[in-house]
């Protein structure tokens, strides 16, 4: 879990209302987006967006969910804080010219930039986790290194900065608590966990990679692989492609 407070004076007030900006793109994992929502949402005055390249529905990841963009890339040039979830159709995001050229100008501004899950792969692919450390979902963190960022696979969140990360889907409801910490106080961020009524108590223990066997690991690699689709697999030749352009360009 990380730790620290931003230093005085860097903490916007929600007084004027805090812009949060939830990227959203075809594939979305749902609850990597709705699970932040739920809580960021009750934070006082804050302004919720859902961001993305047209305003409209999209379908979430598993076909069977709509999402909805509230708000173009355009309309949202400076929000406060960036969630950027993942999704079985992270790949083609991060070749995304268009939202990565997005996350690293919001970036510029943000008092945060945050993920949930696969979507630390397209901060990386926008160059925002050079050298930092991050997390992901158990199944990205080789692709994460390869991004140039090292890879925390034991933490559920992890801070760089104004950069955090959470893990694999679940994690961004913890995120979110902490980034409610973090912008009104612990307070009231408790309060919105009683609100939500988040007290986890699976009815099994193998929620992380060291704790599950190893047929449960097998079981769960096929539950991913049957929902990646094919098309996905096109496009990394050409995330390894821009990779190595960036390393040539950077030195790193």
């Amino acid at each position: 879990m990380c730790r620290g407070a931003l230093p005085r004076g860097c903490r916007p007030s929600l007084g004027r209302g805090v812009q949060i900006a939830i990227l959203l793109y075809p594939g979305t994992t749902a609850l990597d987006a709705v699970g932040p929502y739920e809580v960021l949402s009750r934070l006082p005055g804050a302004e919720i967006r859902f961001v993305g390249k047209e305003t409209g529905p999209l379908t979430a990841d598993g076909q069977a969910l709509l999402l909805g963009v509230t708000h173009t890339l355009d309309e949202t040039p400076a929000p406060d804080l960036v969630l950027v979830p993942g999704g079985m159709t992270t790949p083609t995001a991060m070749v995304d010219k268009e939202i990565l050229a997005w996350l690293r100008a919001v970036h510029e501004t943000t008092t945060w930039t945050t993920s949930v899950c696969s979507g630390s792969l397209i901060l990386a692919a926008a160059g925002i986790l050079a050298g930092k450390p991050a997390t992901s979902h158990w199944v990205a963190m080789g692709p994460l290194k390869a991004m140039g960022a090292t890879p925390r696979p034991d933490e559920r969140i992890v801070r760089s900065g104004k950069v955090v990360t959470a893990a694999g889907v679940s994690a961004g409801i913890d995120l979110a608590l902490w980034l409610a910490g973090e912008l009104a106080g612990r307070e009231l961020a408790e309060a919105i966990q009683l609100t939500i009524e988040y007290d986890p108590q699976p009815p099994f223990d193998a929620g992380h990679l060291s704790k599950a066997s190893q047929p449960v690991r097998k079981r769960a690699k096929q539950l991913l692989d049957e929902r990646t689709d094919f098309k996905q697999t096109l496009v990394k030749p050409l995330i390894a492609w821009n990779r190595l352009v960036d390393r040539v360009r950077t030195g790193r």
